[in-house]
């Protein structure tokens, strides 16, 4: 099953995008994270994302957008500065 809305951050494939909330349109070739449209503003934008034209849009199995995630394992190192020899 394919998604027909992308939104902003989403890995896609190669395909061809429309903005949800204006209509701007947009190719993209080869993305791992679908940008926002290069006319956004926040109080007309308000569903930030994109309609799929072509191509196969997002995965399925991958939910938008990837968050990062912390390595897990590794220890944080606490550091001070060098004491002042009096």
């Amino acid at each position: 099953m394919q998604k027909d809305y992308v939104p902003y951050g989403s890995d896609v494939a190669a395909g061809t995008f429309e903005c949800v909330d204006c209509g701007h349109r947009y190719s993209n070739q080869a993305k791992t994270s679908i940008p926002p449209c290069p006319y956004f503003k926040k109080d007309t934008h308000t569903r930030k994302g994109w309609k799929v034209l072509t191509g196969q849009g997002d995965a399925v199995i991958d939910p938008y957008p990837k968050k990062t995630e912390k390595p897990t394992g590794i220890k944080q190192v606490e550091t001070s500065s060098p004491a002042s020899k009096k």
